[in-house]
């Protein structure tokens, strides 16, 4: 059934499931997010390979909410750079999602192997993600999760493209927007300091990869103990609130002051100051010849493995792993405090408008100014982004880190 077939919302235009089966084959799971699977599916008339996100209806409101967002987001957007959607059905208990099938690698693996990487190749990832966003933006579309996992290669050939993916927390600004989602490095000061925010979050997670491609390095970053990862986030809130970030020797000392220029106007702390993404298009180091042909690869590719490491930086996906008995779980919390979040403690550490740092229960009220929850296992080792319904963060807004021989799927 052609996508543009299904209403949502409307329970009489259910699929079949063998729908999906009868023109889709459905290979094995090739990676799983925090409210989906993702397949690699094959059209069987045709042969054609696709991505195909399925989302459980079993699993909760959130992710009931999350599949039809980006459903309509996906079904009004058209746009060379951004994965287009290619069908949806919908059954009693799933959410299907077929998109075009992108097979070339994510950036850093792209710069990992090339033997020569300069500003001119950032400006060209950065151009195409600029425009867009130009173009979500002229939808007043907000995309509210760029960053660098989200942008991919196309394919493998030399000059391919880049295109962006992952729209479940995309949101149309009908007027600004309050609640606060994203993921915590790349997060805008505004959404941070639970600010009303729009369009401008995405312009500064564009300026923090933008920072990261010609550097290697994160622009918020503090060296912490292996378990410390509680006070590392209340420093990283810290920071991004107060746009403390420089352009630290030896890194930046062969990036030209125009890229240097183009990075501060987009990490702008008053958003209403921040350039535009149309008007970034039209900067010097984007449209210009500003943009240094010098090679930086081996000073960018160094610290791109230090600060980097796919366990440090990434979700981890549930896979096989000799892990130890898992503790006792512990005794569950009251549903009306904590919703769908079952495994672990739960903590709330807000941020005073002071910058003095105040830990909570989960049954104290909400203090103001920025709020982050932490879900963690024992030795309070956050895990998992998961939603926290007792002070409406949404689940992107939860830190994820890696514990050691832990199943973050639980």
């Amino acid at each position: 059934m052609p996508f543009g077939c299904v209403t949502l919302g409307d329970k009489k235009d259910y699929n079949q499931p063998s729908e999906v089966t009868d023109r889709y084959d459905l290979g094995q799971v090739i990676k799983t997010e925090e409210f989906c699977e993702i397949f690699r599916a094959k059209e069987k008339t045709t042969g054609k390979l696709y991505t195909c996100k399925k989302f459980l209806k079993r699993d909760g409101r959130k992710v009931r909410k999350a599949a039809k967002n980006e459903i309509i987001i996906l079904k009004m957007v058209k746009h060379p750079n951004i994965l287009q959607l290619v069908d949806v059905y919908i059954t009693r208990k799933e959410y299907f999602i077929f998109l075009e099938l992108a097979t070339g690698r994510e950036v850093f693996d792209w710069i990992l192997d090339q033997g020569y990487y300069s500003e001119r190749d950032t400006s060209n990832v950065i151009r195409q993600v600029l425009e867009a966003v130009a173009y979500l933006h002229s939808l007043k579309i907000v995309h509210r999760n760029l960053k660098l996992e989200n942008l991919v290669y196309y394919n493998r050939l030399k000059n391919s493209k880049i295109v962006i993916s992952d729209f479940h927390l995309a949101k149309l600004e009908n007027g600004l927007i309050k609640e606060p989602c994203g993921t915590p490095e790349y997060l805008a000061p505004e959404v941070v300091g639970r600010q009303r925010y729009g369009r401008p979050v995405d312009c500064w997670a564009i300026g923090v990869i933008m920072y990261i491609l010609l550097s290697g390095n994160p622009p918020f970053y503090e060296e912490v103990d292996e378990d410390d990862y509680e006070n590392h986030d209340k420093n990283l809130f810290r920071k991004i609130l107060a746009g403390d970030y420089e352009f630290d020797p030896p890194y930046w000392d062969d990036i030209s002051q125009a890229a240097k220029d183009l990075v501060t106007r987009l990490m702008e702390v008053d958003q209403d100051q921040r350039i535009t993404a149309e008007e970034a298009i039209s900067h010097e180091w984007i449209s210009g010849n500003a943009a240094s042909d010098k090679n930086i690869k081996d000073g960018v590719c160094a610290q791109i493995e230090k600060n980097f490491a796919r366990a440090k930086w990434k979700v981890c996906h549930p896979g096989p792993a000799q892990s130890p008995p898992p503790p006792p779980p512990p005794p569950p919390h009251p549903p009306s405090a904590l919703g769908a979040v079952q495994r672990g403690d739960l903590l709330h550490d807000s941020l005073t408008p002071a910058g003095q740092v105040r830990t909570q229960t989960e049954n104290s009220p909400a203090a103001a100014g920025p709020l982050v929850c932490t879900q963690a296992v024992p030795g309070n080792k956050p895990v998992s982004r998961q939603s926290c319904s007792c002070c409406s963060l949404s689940s992107i807004a939860v830190v994820a880190r890696e514990v050691p021989g832990k199943d973050p799927s639980g």
